[in-house]
């Protein structure tokens, strides 16, 4: 069951059992002259008379507890479970974190239209956000570029680049501060993905001269603005981006000038992430909340069975 139908779902049940609650304490007032009159089950009729009312009480009942789910999870903090790795190294498959549904607007949970304006995402905020080619589907990405940036991403460095506000000339600003630490190599070794697997996430003509090897992932820690996070790397690509360079030809860059009420977003992982590179811009309507916490972690790989917990993970999400 996607987010999408769950939402839905709770929607009925909370509309139904508030339905239900609100005849039975009208049926309570009515007859609360009377309350004193115990009356008991007799015969068959009466049988499923009582079985009836006491099924309709009990779902009535829970009524307050389904509004307050309701109010909390459309409103406040939805949980989420991240399924693939695509925002590694700071989040992980198995992680199951707390989205703040309220920091960027207090939206209508069946349509996503805002209903009362709270804020806007900043670069370097984690979000979850509905897909744009597929809104039944919810993805998490780190905001990198905001409305009206000049967002640029060297595919040889793998470093970002980002010009705010740039159609503005009245305010322009000179490039934001982007900074990078040093290359840390201490991670396991691991067989490059087959050529069309990695094609469909580099989408380069570049990816001819790959090979399969042994390469390295390598992590760095990114510092956009005044956010810094890590970001994952596969440096086994920098070989053939760097002979081509020395061979004359320009370095592979791609630019991106991002439109107004709209944001471009990236994985953390890097080489792996299905994102605005490669499917656009996310709408601000489309912006589902910030991903503030880490509540629980099992030890998984993607599409396996967990296989313990990570407690050491449980806490907020940098």
């Amino acid at each position: 069951m996607t987010a999408h139908t769950f939402i839905i779902v709770l929607a009925i049940a909370t509309s139904i059992s508030g339905l239900i609650w609100c005849l039975t304490a009208a049926k309570r007032m009515v007859v609360k002259d009377n309350a004193h009159v115990m009356q008991y089950p007799v015969g068959n009729v009466t049988t499923i008379s009582y079985r009836l009312k006491s099924c309709v009480e009990g779902i009535a009942s829970i009524f307050p507890v389904l509004l307050l789910i309701f109010i909390v999870r459309s409103f406040g903090y939805e949980p989420f479970q991240i399924p693939s790795g695509s925002m590694m190294p700071t989040l992980l498959p198995g992680d199951f974190i707390l989205v703040q549904k309220y920091s960027y607007g207090l939206k209508n949970p069946m349509t996503q239209r805002t209903l009362i304006e709270t804020g806007h995402p900043h670069r370097g905020d984690i979000v979850v956000f509905k897909y744009p080619k597929d809104n039944t589907q919810d993805y998490i990405k780190r905001v990198i570029g905001l409305p009206g940036d000049l967002v640029s991403y060297n595919l040889l460095s793998k470093t970002l680049s980002i010009q705010p506000d740039f159609m503005n000339t009245k305010h322009y600003k000179s490039l934001l501060k982007v900074t990078y630490s040093d290359v840390n190599t201490d991670h396991q070794r691991f067989i490059t993905p087959n050529k069309e697997e990695f094609k469909d996430n580099i989408k380069h003509e570049l990816i001819e001269e790959f090979r399969t090897e042994d390469h390295r992932l390598v992590t760095r820690i990114e510092t956009l603005d005044s956010v810094k996070h890590g970001i994952l790397l596969f440096n086994g690509a920098w070989k053939n981006f760097r002979s081509y360079s020395q061979n004359g030809v320009a370095e592979p860059k791609m630019t991106w000038l991002v439109p107004e009420n709209m944001y471009f977003m990236m994985g953390d992982n890097r080489d792996n992430s299905s994102d605005s590179r490669y499917w656009g811009f996310v709408p601000e309507n489309n912006l589902v909340g910030k991903a503030t916490a880490i509540w629980m972690s099992f030890d998984k790989k993607e599409g396996k069975f967990p296989t313990g917990l990570r407690l050491g993970r449980i806490g907020i999400i940098h």
